[in-house]
């Protein structure tokens, strides 16, 4: 994997779960990290980097709010500097109903946090790499939902199509600038997102496993951040506009 020493990155959605990972895993390779999260245990991630010998602060986010999202990749220019790369990972889930039965309130909050977070979040990433001069990576987080819906998750279907059609239109927009925009889309992976989501459907892993993985288990968190990595290192220089699947074979059965 590529050396990142020097690079400034950006991980949002870094207090828990791929986002956590993602953030410890740039820092083990030497980027200076912001970890943007709404949680404050964002925080203690941040702290934990740092004891380990690598670098990182915490910026609070409300990845849904301009202002705050705004303020977020200011973090980064001010304490690093530049922008080079940056992984929208803030997401969540949580619908159990049928879309006739599901709440706007619900729906909506969704849409704010998996889809418009990617847009603002996006906007002021690439501002910053413009105004830098030297491109940059950008990774925005899908799923296989974007392409395959699941039951019962009309809201959370809908934002990750959508993350691809930003992250596709955004990637035409600015290849040129040198800035590369490009997606992965994780299936079923061990997170706490993906544990409550089964807890909250009476599902257990054996079934998850057996319906969403080609081999036999559940996908790694570092498994994620490794494929984040290579779209943002220079091993990847010729992708973009790519939606890569990290999901042990589900949508290619």
């Amino acid at each position: 994997m590529s050396n990142f020493t020097g690079k400034s990155v950006i991980v949002t959605g870094g207090s828990g779960g791929m986002g956590m990972t993602t953030a410890q895993a740039f820092a083990a390779a030497g980027a200076r990290v912001v970890v943007g999260d709404i949680s404050d245990a964002g925080g203690t991630v941040a702290d934990d980097i740092c004891a380990a010998g690598g670098t990182a602060v915490f910026q609070r986010v409300d990845v849904a709010d301009a202002a705050s999202t705004e303020a977020l990749v200011q973090r980064a220019l001010t304490e690093f500097g530049a922008l080079d790369c940056a992984v929208n990972m803030a997401a969540i889930e949580g619908e159990t109903e049928r879309l006739a039965d599901l709440d706007v309130f619900t729906f909506d909050r969704i849409i704010a946090i998996n889809l418009r977070s990617i847009f603002l979040s996006m906007k002021y990433e690439i501002r910053a790499m413009l105004r830098g001069g030297n491109g940059g990576a950008i990774v925005n987080i899908g799923s296989t939902n974007s392409f395959r819906p699941q039951p019962h998750q009309s809201a959370y279907t809908a934002s990750k199509h959508g993350v691809i059609g930003l992250t596709r239109s955004a990637a035409i927009d600015y290849a040129g600038d040198g800035i590369r925009i490009n997606a992965i889309c994780p299936g079923a992976i061990d997170t706490p997102m993906l544990r409550n989501a089964m807890e909250q459907r009476g599902r257990d892993v054996a079934d998850v496993v057996s319906r969403l993985s080609l081999i036999g288990r559940l996908g790694r968190t570092d498994e994620i951040a490794k494929a984040a990595m290579w779209l943002c290192s220079d091993e990847s220089t010729f992708t973009v506009g790519h939606a890569l699947a990290v999901d042990g074979g589900y949508l290619a059965r």
